[in-house]
């Protein structure tokens, strides 16, 4: 009968040992999140976790009876809105001349900023415009195209000053400032910056969409009173009906 109660006892300690032993710390591993330029990156796939090698073996085929959960869907990407002027004496135009966009007009040296949080895409730190010449990506002069986590591009153009650590690849959150108001390019002598919204077609390269599709004064007149009207659904439209044309 000893014998017996002792090789229960060791039964139930082997048990219980094996119940609390879970995974090494108690705690499960997670990919860092990693940013990079969009323009060069590949899609990164995040394997899923993996048993410990001496985990025993488990099947993966339901049982009849048992019930499989639908897979969750992507919560939507929520973003602060800001306006992209940080000044008290602002003025914008609701139309702008051959293509949608708008110019902001402010006094030279004004401080731009981020109109969202996300991925900054072209930085031209350069003024090579040559008054007279066509209509071609130099017109912006000194410029940032930035890619919202929203999915929209924003582009700011005829800055005086890029700031030095505004670069392809650099992630801003909503308000940071980006450089100053100027009259770069073929911005005729005017301290302006032109604002243009577009999707991401070819992320970089493609000034005809970037410097603007969907007209801005909407948003920009939300943004100017603290709302939060998204350009989201606007540029989905313009894409699909484009087709990343202009």
């Amino acid at each position: 009968m000893r014998l017996i109660r002792t090789l229960a006892g060791l039964a139930a300690s082997a048990l219980f040992l094996t119940a609390c032993a879970g995974s090494p710390g108690g705690a499960s591993t997670a990919a860092t999140p990693r940013f990079v330029n969009p323009a060069t990156a590949a899609p990164t796939i995040t394997p899923g976790l993996k048993l410990p090698s001496s985990a025993p073996a488990t099947s993966t085929t339901p049982s009849p009876s048992a019930s499989v959960a639908p897979s969750a869907k992507t919560p939507a990407v929520k973003v602060k809105y800001v306006f992209p002027v940080k000044a008290s004496n602002v003025a914008f135009h609701p139309t702008h001349s051959k293509y949608p966009a708008t110019d902001i007009f402010a006094d030279c040296g004004e401080t731009v900023v981020a109109t969202t949080s996300g991925v900054v895409l072209e930085v031209s730190r350069t003024d090579v415009y040559v008054k007279g010449s066509a209509d071609g990506p130099n017109n912006g002069g000194l410029s940032v195209s930035l890619l919202g986590d929203d999915g929209v591009r924003y582009y700011g153009s005829h800055f005086s000053k890029v700031l030095t650590d505004i670069r392809a690849g650099v992630r801003v959150t909503a308000g940071r400032p980006l450089g100053k108001v100027g009259h770069t390019g073929n911005a005729n002598g005017v301290c302006h910056l032109h604002y243009g919204i577009s999707p991401p077609c070819a992320k970089v390269g493609d000034w005809k969409v970037r410097r603007g599709v969907v007209w801005p004064a909407t948003f920009l007149t939300s943004w100017r009173a603290d709302g939060q009207k998204s350009p989201v659904a606007t540029v989905k439209a313009w894409k699909s009906s484009h087709n990343c044309k202009a």
